[in-house]
């Protein structure tokens, strides 16, 4: 520790704190706009200055320099720094000064306006008038993308979207040409950006330069309610805040959560939300001569009661979908158990997860944040950063710290780091199986994607990367390094349900075989196709596949719009929040299987939904740990390990193709279309 005083407060702080954390852990204010907590030091605004007393006779950027840097009294006295002083306050009211010589000043017509650093700072450490009369300096807006707009006029030459793009996001997306005044951020080429975080360059731009460009001219910040909930775009869980204005949602902006998205969210999490209001199911529907007919809730909760009463149980089945929170799982679980109902499963994929031998099968057991601590990675049929972007920038982050070994069997994409392509498919797990005497780590990390399981021989594979990371002491007591990266936000708590097939029960491949079932009920499920012939009872949001294929439809409420549970990839548990009531007609999805379970006559025990996660805390305590993550026995890694199995030859495939396509809510969004449409020219464009 090192022993400052800042402001005549003595502060001990570690040696390797730039003089700013020290000033920040005194409680003094330094103003900043290209210093960044998670970004690389450039140390070129200059708004960061303080006075070092026996320092040179001019204030110093205190980003840019260490406290172990600074020199101590003549008798060893503490280094003296001051925040406050004359020097400081002329230097920040010039630096101020400096920024505002070519800004537009069009504070009312700029989206930044009520949420800009430089408003605020301006206000705080500038002065009233400027002594400049010169011209300002143009410069030309730039395309670079349907979801950030560019008022490059604005820049202050922070270089922080540089930054980002290149450290974090791992791309060449954005960068600086030219020199002093004609510096400008360009694309180069004038083309869309390519990464999938780019919109995190909207939160880092101090200025108005980089903004929204689909909420642009929406609403004012002081418009809108702010709520904070948890993204189901993925399975990472990331936390966000719902800004809403009304009934409707306006934008969806990061939180920080250091555990698991740090301050970043994926640009589908952040741009879905004006597919949250199209294509929406605000009523319930009836096919009546082979077409979708409005009806009432009574008379659909009746047909679909009289078909559920009508079939045998053995050929009833329920199917939950990947947007389906914890609540209505349960409810429909417990609906299901009270017919007979036998047939119920959530891996619509055909996913080889097994609840039955515990939650270490079937998460990722170190969690998402001890990434970091890895030094052996190997992924095995997942290309994660198109299945959990913000998992790929944790590998990317441990990649960029050194002393780590990546390695990847399956697809062979571009993840935003270097890597060893070990193979394409179980032949070369296998192989790496017999040699595992070759792996020399403390703490190696195996994760198994989607695109190994979502097959035939899915449960095989898993056996083969459970016993790899058993024999190379991957699972011990300190340290769980085998884990499976889920794709979609209901699975993991659907395990933890055991929304599985009972005894005698058919799994969701059997389900969906023409002839097999007389009744389907589809808990949002939209991404398969079901055969002619069952009676199909649609519950959902949207007007995607499972709404076309229905014979009843029951609309329910979207993330946005419920109190719902949900557990990500690692296994934490985590609750999304209300920010607008569903459309129309539209109920809260535990509550619609709580009125059908009346007109059936069995009647499930809870009228609220605290009623509800009473008896899901009681059957299932660990839900109840809300932001926690309980571990998982490692016994059951041991036991996939065990079960063995004979793989096939077919090389491994990421389940996800159309990044920007992969929900009803995605689907719905106009602006997720457009992303997906550039996409698919980049990817065009490379074939050829």
């Amino acid at each position: 520790m090192t022993k400052l005083l800042i402001d005549g407060i003595e502060v001990d702080v570690p040696a390797d704190f730039t003089v700013l954390q020290a000033c920040e852990a005194a409680g003094a204010e330094i103003p900043r706009f290209c210093f960044h907590e998670r970004l690389s030091i450039a140390g070129n605004c200059r708004m960061c200055l303080v006075e070092v007393k026996g320092g040179p006779p001019k204030p110093q950027a205190s980003c840019a320099i260490g406290v172990r840097d600074l020199r101590p009294g003549p008798n060893g006295e503490p280094p003296v720094v001051m925040t406050k002083s004359p020097m400081v306050k002329k230097a920040r009211e010039g630096v101020m000064e400096f920024l505002l010589l070519n800004h537009p000043l069009d504070c009312p017509i700029c989206d930044q306006g009520g949420e800009c650093d430089l408003q605020d700072q301006a206000m705080a450490y500038g002065v009233d008038s400027s002594r400049f009369a010169e011209n300002k300096r143009a410069v030309e807006e730039k395309y670079i993308g349907p979801l950030v707009k560019t008022a490059m006029n604005r820049c202050i030459h922070c270089t922080r979207c540089v930054r980002f793009t290149t450290e974090v996001a791992g791309g060449t997306d954005l960068g600086a040409i030219g020199r002093g005044e004609d510096m400008e951020i360009t694309t180069y080429l004038e083309q869309a950006m390519t990464s999938e975080l780019q919109g995190n360059v909207i939160d880092l731009c101090p200025v108005g330069a980089l903004t929204s460009k689909p909420y642009a001219f929406h609403a004012r910040p002081w418009e809108l309610a702010k709520t904070e909930s948890i993204d189901v775009m993925d399975a990472v869980g990331s936390a966000i805040r719902v800004d809403s204005r009304g009934t409707e949602v306006m934008r969806i902006m990061p939180r920080t959560n250091d555990a698991v998205n740090e301050e970043w969210i994926s640009d589908k999490t952040r741009f879905i939300w004006d597919g949250l209001k199209s294509q929406r199911l605000d009523r319930p529907y009836i096919r009546k001569d082979g077409r979708l007919q409005p009806a009432s809730w009574a008379e659909a909760l009746a047909v679909v009661a009289g078909k559920l009463k009508a079939a045998p149980a053995e050929r009833i089945g329920a199917l939950a979908g990947d947007l389906a929170a914890v609540e209505e799982m349960y409810a429909l679980k417990a609906l299901m158990t009270s017919l007979g109902v036998a047939s119920i499963d959530s891996r619509t994929d055909g996913a080889a997860l097994d609840p039955s031998v515990g939650r270490a099968g079937y998460t990722l057991g170190c969690g998402i944040a001890a990434i970091e601590e890895a030094d052996a990675i190997l992924l095995i049929g997942t290309n994660p950063r198109l299945e959990a972007s913000l998992v790929n920038t944790r590998i990317r982050k441990r990649w960029r710290m050194g002393g780590v070994t990546i390695g990847v069997i399956g697809e062979k994409a571009d993840l935003t780091y270097d890597y060893n392509y070990l193979g394409a498919g179980p032949d070369s797990l296998a192989e790496l199986v017999r040699t595992y005497e070759s792996v020399k780590a403390k703490k190696p990390l195996v994760i198994v994607g989607q695109g190994a399981l979502a097959r035939s021989d899915g449960a095989a594979v898993l056996s083969m990367a459970a016993q790899f990371a058993s024999q190379i002491g991957a699972v011990r007591e300190d340290w769980n390094g085998f884990g499976v990266l889920h794709t979609a936000a209901s699975r993991v708590g659907a395990l933890d349900l055991g929304f599985v097939p009972g005894p005698g029960g058919k799994d969701a491949a059997a389900m969906l075989q023409p002839g097999a079932m007389d009744v389907l009920y589809l808990l949002g499920v939209d991404e398969v196709e079901v055969p002619a012939g069952a009676f199909v009872i649609y519950q959902g949001t949207h007007g995607d596949r499972g709404a076309h294929r229905a014979d009843v439809i029951l609309p329910g409420a979207t993330y946005t719009e419920k109190y719902g549970t949900y557990v990500n990839t690692e296994g934490r548990v985590q609750m999304t929040t209300r920010a607008v009531f569903p459309p129309g007609d539209a109920k809260e999805d535990w509550a619609i299987i709580r009125a059908l379970s009346a007109q059936i006559g069995q009647t499930l025990p809870f009228d609220s939904a605290a009623e509800l996660r009473k008896a899901l805390y009681a059957a299932h305590p660990h839900f109840a740990r809300i932001g926690a993550i309980t571990a998982g026995d490692i016994a059951g890694v041991g036991t996939l390990a065990a079960r063995g199995g004979k793989p096939g030859k077919a090389p491994f495939a990421s389940p996800v193709t159309a990044y920007y396509q992969t929900n009803p809510i995605a689907r719905a969004s106009a602006v997720m279309a457009e992303c997906q449409s550039l996409a698919d020219g980049r990817t065009r464009q490379a074939a050829e």
